[in-house]
């Protein structure tokens, strides 16, 4: 196993562009330390769409395809489809998974393509000012939500795991943070898992990592790692919410996915 305080051969020795205290450099960390573990560095392919999480090949040091906002699952679908052998992920923000790709990934789910999402909430859209995302907390100011989001208004605040583990083709669902050593331990055992599940053909699977953008919360690093223990995981629980069963597996459109169960959070 490489060692931790070394940098991962997966990821590229460059700057970062990413604002400071933002999570995405510990999930590109966390990608890369699992992907080399697994020794699948040569066949990856990541997918990553518009808003921040677009900079993702700057630093991932593996094959990357670009793909239009929100459109990421089907890309991957695409790609899995054409090259069985191949490990496939997207990686994607709230913005673009929950709100323009809302379609894309409940069908991928849905179908139980063999494909691995990493989803980064950070409940807001951080490329573009810091708009109100599906995830924007009830009373978080956002640059569209000035006075705090208005429920009777824009509505609750959406859980991904959660609504796509409903999905049969859905095999594996977690919601970890970014907001401290053992939740980012946790993290990447939920990262491995996911690819695990990925490279043993059971059907769709999603980490979600909750994630600080300092930016756009007006909050200092430190302050915003707070608040995401604090107040985040409050509306958004940490845990395994759903993982494959020893049951025989069973067809599911293209991605045959075996029967999963859901899980009680720890």
């Amino acid at each position: 196993m490489q060692e931790r305080s070394t940098r991962p051969h997966s990821l590229k020795d460059t700057v970062t562009h990413y604002c400071p205290g933002c999570g995405h450099g510990i999930a590109h960390r966390l990608l890369a330390e699992s992907i080399d573990e697994l020794g699948i560095a040569e066949r990856t392919i990541g997918i990553a769409p518009v808003g921040c999480a677009v900079w993702a090949y700057y630093y991932l040091d593996f094959d990357m395809v670009e793909v239009a906002h929100g459109r990421a699952p089907a890309v991957a679908t695409g790609l899995k489809r054409a090259r069985p052998d191949t490990v496939v992920f997207s990686y994607q923000g709230d913005g673009d998974l929950a709100s323009i790709g809302t379609a894309e990934i409940i069908h991928a789910a849905n179908r139980g393509e063999r494909i691995t999402v990493i989803f980064v909430n950070n409940g807001v859209y951080g490329m573009t000012s810091g708009q109100m995302a599906p995830t924007t907390l009830v009373g978080q100011k956002t640059s569209t939500t000035p006075l705090g989001r208005d429920p009777q208004v824009a509505g609750y605040p959406m859980h991904v795991c959660e609504l796509l583990s409903q999905l049969r083709g859905c095999v594996y669902a977690a919601r970890a943070a970014l907001s401290s050593p053992a939740n980012i331990r946790t993290a990447k055992k939920y990262i491995l898992r996911a690819l695990g599940t990925q490279l043993d053909e059971l059907g769709f699977s999603i980490v979600e990592l909750l994630s600080p953008c300092p930016t756009y919360w007006r909050m200092e690093p430190a302050q915003a790692m707070e608040h995401i223990n604090e107040h985040v995981v409050a509306e958004f629980p940490l845990g395994e919410i759903k993982t494959p069963d020893s049951g025989e597996a069973e067809g599911i459109g293209a991605g045959a996915g075996a029967e999963a169960t859901l899980c009680v959070r720890s």
